[in-house]
């Protein structure tokens, strides 16, 4: 294999035109990727991420110019490439794999048609020709029924196909070199895995080289050779993937693995932070652009910049102090982790749901006239739940598997159909409408998206204030409501002065901080978190987590935490239910969840979690497909179409029975427990049926 680049930067740099000035996006950048290599490149939000892998295509925005530097791709300089030009390189040698794949398929075109349009023009085939080809393509990602997918249009896809259509598309003409912009973000951990294996197979297969744009320390990891990692705009360190997850150099890639949910032990620990906030690219440093937030800095690191060095293993790093680091001298600590005040779970239950059951589908006029049956899709069956107080019930499931369906109609945003839910021994109406004001202070919600949770026309201060005004009968004056409110935004990190600033004038972070000082304005009882670190930083979500943490044992609150990431879940929650097509497979105490014996459906999800550590690889079990529709529940166990442990027809025609695997730990599977501990101890082949 040529160990000659098939695309370096050299030097690069990169500014955008704001207003009438232009400011540096990139600086000084270099970075070569080799044949079949899969280069990472991580950094927080803002640090330029995404400019430069677009960069890197010349694919940039009309305000964007390369301002120094040479970009070299296959011997040639694209630098200064004109559009024509560009766009063959585009079409044919360079491809993009989005973020968002349902955004960068055409609505109106069938796959087939979106898939054969670039073959046809850059590889100057026949229409039969590339749609015989496509179908090749999608049957390499490992799509079955190809040829009926050439015939759908894109939202007659689920996400995970949508995202493997992409894949498909990104390798129709045999590019050189593919971006990926974190492409696997928006999936379930199942789903990410297979994706991720589908990348690392195809890249070597078309000895193609890839950029992987990600946040997930954990999929990076598992799925890259090289890392770079960038903050502000530089390069702060680029390694080989084990040596740099091994023994980072610089304190910000430290900041940035210590402050993962996996890096902390036992059930008290906090995990680590770094201190501030990105800085925006009107206040870089001039020096170290790191600096502010470094907790190793010195004096010279805030008046010089830092090269970029090379190390004697070949290592790239722009640190002062990285010798000093290397040599074991030096150990960067962001805020050690320590210990919460005591947070026990009580023997008491602050929630006690019973046989909750929520079916979605309207029997309208032409039903009615045509006496047609409505299809109705059974969203959460029969589901039962109790959370103790002071504690965190963790509900995990794929997108689908009726997880916040079930959260919304505990909090009454969705009407259940049936089923009883008492809070704090009060039973609560099924209707949002019909609860007291006593219910309503004691069971709060925080959303996955904080952007949308916030009226973008209110100050923080009138957010809050308005939750307390409404809620609460013990501060009806306006200057004890804005005492209160100074009160919640320490509580959670944030100075009193937030309080008159708007949404748009905070970060992802700070909005989500917002939003839990809002939920705990009226000393709730129960808190319902839905995804609530999921769009965030992992530098960021190490704060929020903590602070979840904190809050629960200051205040005394109980949290049911809804996640697709198996490692917050694990750090924050103390009993952990596992939701399937709406059902429970299996329930208990996170060590024992964790352990074997475990559901077959729970083994799957836990072998599919992208662990940051790049010499311990992935479990082996893979689903196959996609969780099937509500609307054609399987019969018997509704797993049994994607288990790797299916028995037969047992599972096909019986519902299985709840075993008890001891502890409170149950388990919804046919296979006796003892059989189920003999089979998980030992390797496997994944499989369904």
């Amino acid at each position: 294999m040529s160990q000659q680049p098939v695309i370096e930067a050299k030097g690069i740099s990169i500014d955008y035109k704001i207003g009438k000035d232009w400011l540096n996006v990139i600086r000084d950048v270099d970075l070569s990727i080799l044949p079949v290599q899969i280069h990472g490149l991580v950094g927080e939000s803002g640090s330029g991420k995404s400019t430069l892998a677009l960069g890197m295509m010349r694919f940039m925005a009309d305000n964007a110019r390369i301002s120094s530097g040479e970009l070299v791709f296959e011997g040639n300089d694209i630098a200064n490439f004109s559009q024509g030009q560009l766009r063959t390189l585009w079409g044919k040698s360079i491809g993009l794999m989005p973020q968002n794949p349902l955004a960068s398929l055409n609505p109106t075109i069938t796959i087939g048609n979106q898939m054969i349009e670039a073959m046809m023009l850059h590889l100057n085939m026949s229409k039969q020709e590339a749609l015989k080809e496509a179908e090749s393509l999608l049957l390499k990602v490992k799509l079955a029924d190809a040829d009926k997918i050439l015939d759908r249009y894109p939202h007659q896809l689920s996400g995970g196909m949508q995202q493997r259509v992409m894949i498909a598309m990104a390798l129709s003409t045999r590019p050189r070199f593919l971006v990926l912009d974190e492409p696997t973000t928006a999936l379930d951990v199942t789903t990410q895995a297979v994706i991720l294996d589908l990348f690392r197979e195809l890249i070597i297969n078309e000895e193609a080289a890839a950029l992987y744009v990600s946040h997930d320390l954990g999929t990076v990891a598992q799925l890259c050779d090289y890392v770079t990692v960038l903050y502000a705009g530089e390069v702060m360190e680029s390694a080989p993937v084990n040596d740099l997850y091994a023994k980072p150099l610089h304190p910000y890639t430290s900041g940035l693995l210590a402050s993962l949910p996996n890096s902390a032990k036992g059930d008290q620990s906090r995990l680590s932070t770094i201190d501030g906030v990105a800085p925006s690219l009107s206040e870089r440093s001039h020096a170290c652009v790191f600096a502010n937030r470094c907790p190793v800095a010195l004096d010279k690191c805030h008046t010089d910049k830092p090269l970029l060095e090379t190390t004697p293993e070949g290592r790239l790093i722009r640190c002062w102090r990285w010798e000093e680091i290397d040599s074991g001298e030096l150990i960067p600590r962001n805020r050690p982790a320590g210990l919460n005040e005591s947070a026990t779970p009580r023997d008491n239950y602050v929630l006690d749901a019973t046989l909750v059951s929520k079916q979605f589908g309207e029997h309208g006029l032409f039903d009615r006239l045509t006496g047609k049956e409505p299809d109705y899709v059974q969203a959460v069956d029969d589901v039962s739940l109790r959370i103790r107080e002071r504690s965190t019930l963790g509900l995990v499931g794929e997108s689908g598997s009726g997880k916040t369906t079930l959260a919304r109609a505990i909090v009454a945003l969705t009407a259940a159909d049936s089923g009883e839910i008492e809070l704090c021994e009060m039973p609560l109406s099924k209707r949002l409408n019909q609860r007291t004001k006593k219910a309503m202070q004691n069971l709060q919600m925080v959303f996955q998206n904080p952007h949308d949770a916030l009226n973008p026309y209110m100050t923080v201060g009138d957010t809050i204030g308005r939750t307390i005004q409404v809620l609460s009968d013990d501060y009806k004056n306006k200057k004890n409501r804005e005492k209160r409110v100074a009160e919640l935004l320490q509580s959670v990190g944030l100075t009193s002065e937030y309080a008159t600033r708007y949404p748009d004038q905070l970060s992802g972070g700070e909005k989500q901080r917002v939003a839990i000082a809002r939920a705990f304005a009226t000393n709730p009882a129960l808190v319902v978190a839905d995804e609530p670190t999921s769009s965030l930083d992992v530098s960021v979500q190490a704060v929020i987590l903590n602070l979840l943490k904190d809050l629960r044992a200051q205040e005394g609150a109980s949290y049911l935490l809804i996640s697709h990431d198996l490692e917050v879940i694990s750090y924050l929650a103390d009993w952990i239910v596992v939701m399937y097509l709406g059902e429970i497979m299996e329930q208990g105490d996170t060590e024992h969840v964790y352990e074997v014996p475990s559901h077959p459906y729970t083994e799957a999800l836990l072998s599919a979690i992208p662990l940051p550590d790049p010499t311990i690889q992935q479990g082996e079990i893979r689903l196959e497909g996609d969780i099937p529709s509500p609307r054609n529940k399987p019969t018997g166990c509704p797993f049994h179409t994607r288990c790797p442990r299916y028995l037969g027809d047992i599972c096909k025609d019986q519902d299985p029975p709840m075993r008890d695997a001891g502890n409170g730990h149950m388990i919804r599977c046919h296979i006796p427990i003892d059989e189920l501990i003999e089979l998980q101890s030992k390797p496997m082949q994944g499989g369904g049926n």
